[in-house]
């Protein structure tokens, strides 16, 4: 199918872009049903279900709970959806027959659409690593909101008056919601103690004992932030915090366009590992993210994935003294030729 100039004036390059990716792998159109995909292509965020078929003239369609809504917000045209009967019958008359589909589409959904020829295209994937301006502008405010917030917060006060670890999570929460966010990007880690060699540590119903991490984020129209700090307060804990801040600056100083992000994360694994702490450096060294808190490229051993201009990435090395405590630090950075770290929340607070 020649997709030609299809996409009508509101549509943006992202449509565009994957249509031409679409032709060249011979596909028909594909079915898109992850929320911030369909967010992403269209503006228009389901707070039910949808479709976007990508096609032809595409089109989203949408429960009868969102049609309002729809209307409002999507750039491209709707349809209330009646039955995926009604929908399959829509696309063999525009005679679609190879159909991508996203990795999580769910299975149930892929049966509904047996009859046609289905395969898995990340393509979206793909596109969304690079960001526009908009979207770098939106990270952006989620940053500064997240580190305005952090500031206001004052961990080594609250820690002073015998604040607990979910009291605090849940105030750090309110104050990024009354700085303009819209909501925290991910359930907020508020450790201390021993509980910081935990990487994922849950809040606690406990008095906040030293030291404390903090790894957090919030939305800013629908775009996420990411950002961790330990707070340090003994020798042994300032020894280990300055090889994690020596393997973050390096790790960031080396980041450029046309390196992989495997690259990177030796950068960091290495300084860690020359310290002899690398078997305690137990997760990857950062991630791409967006709509999402976690998006391609994975800054990991395994991923070949090669840096471009405009792609967002976090830098986050980590050491973790089972039983005893855990320092991690991590930042947003925005490439652009180099590694440039969003805000200016200091690394040692």
């Amino acid at each position: 199918m020649n997709f030609g100039d299809c996409v009508s004036s509101k549509s943006d390059f992202h449509i565009e872009n994957l249509l031409k990716k679409l032709e060249e792998k011979d596909f028909d159109g594909m079915l898109v049903a992850n929320f911030n995909n369909i967010y992403y292509l269209s503006g228009y965020l389901s707070t039910s279900f949808a479709f976007l078929i990508l096609k032809e003239n595409p089109i989203v369609y949408v429960s009868g709970l969102d049609l309002e809504l729809a209307s409002k917000t999507s750039t491209i045209d709707i349809k209330k959806f009646e039955s995926f009967e009604i929908l399959i019958k829509d696309l063999k008359e525009d005679n679609i027959k190879k159909l991508a589909i996203e990795g999580d589409l769910s299975v149930n959904t892929f049966f509904k659409f047996k009859d046609f020829d289905l395969e898995v295209l990340n393509i979206i994937d793909d596109e969304r690593m690079i960001k526009s301006d908009k979207e770098i502008a939106k990270i952006t405010k989620a940053t500064e909101i997240a580190h305005k917030s952090l500031l206001e917060l004052d961990v080594r006060s609250k820690q002073d008056v015998g604040w607990e670890e979910w009291a605090c999570a849940y105030e750090l929460g309110r104050l990024m919601r009354a700085n303009g966010a819209e909501v925290e990007s991910f359930d907020t880690i508020f450790a201390s103690g021993s509980d910081t060699s935990l990487p994922h540590s849950i809040p606690q119903h406990r008095i906040l004992e030293n030291p404390v991490l903090v790894d957090y984020g919030c939305k800013f129209e629908g775009y996420c932030s990411d950002t961790t700090r330990t707070f340090i307060y003994t020798e042994k804990q300032e020894e280990v915090s300055k090889i994690v801040l020596e393997a973050h600056d390096k790790a960031i100083a080396g980041v450029k366009v046309g390196m992989k992000a495997c690259e990177v994360d030796k950068i960091a694994r290495d300084i860690i590992s020359e310290y002899g702490y690398g078997e305690k450096y137990i997760h990857s060294t950062g991630h791409s993210l967006g709509l999402d808190i976690h998006e391609s490229p994975n800054v990991s051993s395994k991923d070949k994935t090669i840096l471009e201009n405009n792609m967002i990435i976090t830098i986050e090395p980590g050491i973790y003294l089972e039983g005893e405590f855990g320092v991690r630090i991590e930042d947003m950075i925005l490439i652009n030729k180099k590694g440039k770290i969003i805000g200016n929340l200091p690394q040692i607070l």
